[in-house]
């Protein structure tokens, strides 16, 4: 009995997600995903949404996704201070597609929404994804994404978790 090759045998396991068409969605990635890659992979939770950030890269590369961004993620990124940590967050910036400017004008959306407890980095990241008009925003910050929830009929997008959000793609 021969061994398969690791090719076949890694493309059976994986399905055919590396080939399958997928729903053209346009996503924002907070900086909190840019950054969980790079976490104590040794939680299984964290290692799960590694995973799933880098099959979102991965697609939104292929073209599959559209990743808007914003100056506020910019400037967040920057902000890093290990600095092989942003380079490499930066490097993964290379795939957004669309920019979003936070301007005078969004400072009233951003009281509002920190009026319904958000933090105000977060507030200007969801205040960026709602006029981009994406699909999803995408945070492994539970905060962010339970006050989201809770707040949802006041919003103008869906806060979600990588992971849930890849199942739900992959369905």
């Amino acid at each position: 009995m021969g061994r398969e090759e690791p090719d076949k045998r890694d493309r059976r396991m994986m399905g055919n997600y590396g080939k399958m068409e997928l729903p053209m969605k346009r996503i924002y990635l907070d900086a909190c995903c840019l950054n969980r890659p790079f976490d104590d992979q040794g939680q299984a939770r964290v290692h799960l949404e590694s995973e799933a950030i880098r099959f979102i890269l991965k697609h939104v590369r292929r073209g599959d996704f559209t990743w808007v961004g914003s100056d506020v993620l910019d400037y967040e990124i920057h902000q890093a201070p290990d600095t092989n940590r942003r380079t490499e967050m930066q490097l993964s910036m290379d795939g957004i597609s669309e920019n979003v400017e936070s301007e005078h004008d969004d400072k009233a959306r951003i009281a509002e929404l920190e009026s319904l407890g958000f933090d105000s980095m977060d507030a200007v990241h969801l205040m960026c994804a709602e006029k981009a008009k994406v699909d999803v925003l995408l945070t492994t910050d539970d905060k962010f994404r339970k006050r989201g929830g809770i707040h949802s009929s006041k919003l103008k997008v869906r806060i979600e978790n990588p992971v849930t959000w890849v199942q739900e793609v992959l369905e």
